[in-house]
C-alpha cells in the first residue's frame, strides 16, 4: 500500500544540509540538483516512527513498518519513504521564471549578555524557506498500516532546525485520493 502525504509549512522552515556558505551562510537548507528545497524521506521516515512510538503503538508494528531500533532501521524495515518535494507544476514555473532564490531567506542571530551586548563570535545566520507546500510518498506499506501513518501525520506540528523559534510550523496529512 501507498500513501501519498503533504506538508503544508505555515512559517520559514529549515532542514539542514549539513553545509555553510562560508562566511555569509552557517546554516543552508537541503536543495536539489535544480536549487530547489525538499524535505529529506530519511527525515520523515525518523519523525514519523518517533511519533508512532509516542502515540503507543507496539514496537513489533513499528519494527516491521520502520525496522528494527538500534539497527540500520532504513534496511530492516518494509516501508519506502520519498523525499518531499514541489509539485512539478510549480517547480517547472519556478525554473521557467529563474525564482529559485526568492523560495530562500536568510535570518541572523546573535547571543546578547546580560548588559545587553552582543557576545564575541555568537552571530550566527540561518538559510531558510519560505512556507509552501511539499508532496511525498510512502510506498511499501502493509495494508494495515494507514491508521498508523495517518495518525502519527497529524501529531507532527512542527519540523527541522529552530523549531522553537518558530520555524517549521507545519500540518502533514494524507491526500485525498481523488
Amino acid at each position: 500500500m501507498d500513501i501519498k502525504y503533504e506538508i503544508e509549512f505555515f512559517s520559514n522552515w529549515h532542514c539542514g544540509s549539513g553545509l555553510a556558505a562560508g562566511a555569509d551562510v552557517d546554516a543552508l537548507v537541503v536543495k536539489d540538483r535544480d536549487g530547489l528545497p525538499y524535505v529529506p524521506g530519511r527525515t520523515m521516515k525518523g519523525l514519523l516512527r518517533d511519533a508512532a512510538t509516542q502515540l503507543g503503538y507496539a514496537e513489533t508494528e513499528i519494527a516491521t513498518i520502520f525496522g528494527k531500533a538500534g539497527e540500520r532501521a532504513n534496511l530492516t524495515g518494509c516501508a519506502f519513504f520519498s523525499n518531499a518535494t514541489l509539485p512539478e507544476d510549480e517547480v517547472a514555473d519556478i525554473k521557467k521564471g529563474q525564482l529559485e532564490s526568492h523560495l530562500y531567506q536568510t535570518f541572523a542571530s546573535t547571543a546578547i549578555d546580560d548588559n545587553g551586548i552582543a557576545e564575541d563570535k555568537s552571530l550566527r545566520k540561518i538559510e531558510t524557506v519560505v512556507p509552501c507546500t511539499l508532496y511525498g510518498v510512502i510506498s511499501g506499506l502493509p495494508d494495515n498500516a494507514e491508521t498508523m501513518m495517518t495518525n502519527a501525520m497529524s501529531l507532527i506540528k512542527r519540523m527541522g532546525t529552530g523549531r522553537t523559534r518558530g520555524y517549521g510550523r507545519c500540518r502533514i496529512q494524507k491526500v485525498k485520493e481523488e
